[in-house]
């Protein structure tokens, strides 16, 4: 086997039992019910923007460290983060006690960056856009087993939601374990460079040596090269809007759900995971077939009009008294999210000099939690309006609808102006000035 094929194969070990998290789906109820003496709104106000805000101070830290140590120690991190945070929501019962396990929480998902970038840094460009289709195909895997494990074990009682977290804890061990036989990386982008810059057959490069000064430059003309381009400009802002407004809609939907469904029981909740998980990764793929960079202005002018659509769901899902109607429209805001998102992710990318893929959508990133905090604070929090999850949704299609809007308004007026400069150069023309 081929060395970038093993690499390959670990890391899609390591990624399926990491998104292999069957308790998820039920993080709710389950603190709700079998926890302790919480309240929904103490676990809505108290517990969970703790998560955001762990995030956001974690993720700029994270990335540099990345880079810093070479990848595979932050992996093994993540790894030790999820063990912790399970372990703590199964072991510990205090409102306190699950605060901090949100800061690992924080940990768990900000070390992330070090999965995503580390096969770049492993292998050769020619394996690239194989070993991503790898990687991603074996997270949508572990997300959508995890949510169809959830859901046929509740629903035949043969565990409940507490016994769920025994085997997200599991998967987690087994991620440690999976991780610890990952290949060390010799180089890394920023401050570990070969001496010649040149990869050695195989995607191993040699003569790697530290260098703060050449960090920085490097950084800077990543930076400066990316965001004064008016379309990577654009884009990411587009990108890192819909992605603050994604990740609070995922993140409460267990609350919205549980105000909704009969006797305030959400029982579903793992199948419906597991469809829009399903749902989503085929618009992903459906929008990876587009070459979207050649029509960018088009694009655009879907994307945001779909935005606008997901709005009218998530307000739809606020409003109605039905279960199942709740049940469906995010299943459709998962499908139809991540194909725009993908789409806009593209456009990026393709705009992008070369390896500054991660240093750009960490940025962005950072800026979709930078105002998904705001979000929360302003929405979920006592300090802000402290809505309950209804009035909260209505929130989050109102966001959409105003993002979508905006864009449209926009692209149109582009349009509009594009058109009216092409006449005017061809009556210049055609008067021979």
């Amino acid at each position: 086997m081929q060395n970038w094929l093993k690499i390959s194969l670990l890391l899609c070990t390591f990624g399926f039992f990491r998104e292999l998290r069957p308790s998820e789906p039920y993080v709710a109820e389950y603190l709700a019910s079998d926890y302790g003496n919480l309240t929904t709104e103490q676990i809505n106000q108290d517990v969970y923007p703790f998560g955001t805000y762990s995030v956001l101070a974690q993720l700029v830290i994270v990335f540099l460290i990345t880079d810093l140590v070479r990848y595979k120690p932050v992996i093994v991190l993540s790894a030790l983060a999820g063990i912790t945070l399970f372990s703590l929501l199964i072991w510990t019962e205090t409102l306190r006690m699950l605060q901090v396990a949100q800061l690992f929480f924080g940990t768990f998902t900000a070390a992330e960056v070090a999965y995503y970038t580390y096969m770049y840094a492993k292998v050769s460009k020619e394996q690239y856009q194989t070993v991503t289709g790898h990687t991603r195909a074996a997270i949508l895997s572990g997300k959508f087993l995890g949510g169809l494990f959830a859901q046929i074990l509740v629903s035949t009682g043969s565990m409940d939601y507490r016994q769920l977290h025994y085997i997200s804890l599991t998967t987690q061990v087994i991620s440690l374990a999976v991780s610890l036989f990952l290949p060390s990386v010799p180089r890394s982008l920023y401050f570990y460079t070969a001496s010649d810059g040149s990869p050695a057959p195989g995607g191993e490069v040699t003569a790697a040596r530290f260098s703060f000064s050449n960090a920085c430059r490097l950084l800077w003309y990543h930076l400066v090269s990316s965001y004064s381009n008016p379309v990577v400009l654009q884009w990411s802002l587009w990108w890192a809007l819909a992605t603050c407004g994604q990740i609070q809609v995922i993140s409460y939907i267990q609350f919205l759900w549980k105000e909704v469904a009969p006797d305030h029981l959400s029982v579903y909740n793992g199948g419906v995971e597991a469809v829009a998980t399903l749902l989503g990764a085929i618009g992903a793929i459906l929008a990876g077939l587009l070459n979207s960079n050649k029509r960018r202005g088009s694009y655009m002018l879907g994307i945001s009009t779909c935005a606008a659509i997901l709005g009218a769901l998530i307000i739809y899902a606020a409003k109605t008294q039905e279960i199942w109607v709740a049940y469906v429209n995010y299943v459709l805001f998962c499908a139809v999210f991540f194909f725009i998102i993908t789409v806009a992710g593209a456009v990026v990318a393709e705009n992008l000099v070369e390896d500054s893929f991660g240093l750009i959508f960490g940025i962005n990133t950072l800026v979709g939690l930078l105002l998904q905090t705001i979000l929360t604070i302003s929405v979920v929090e006592r300090v802000g309006f402290a809505l309950n999850p209804r009035d909260q949704y209505v929130v989050y299609g109102s966001y959409f609808l105003v993002l979508g809007g905006i864009y449209i308004i926009g692209s149109l007026m582009g349009k509009l102006f594009c058109r009216s400069k092409t006449s005017c150069a061809g009556n210049v023309d055609s008067t021979g000035f």
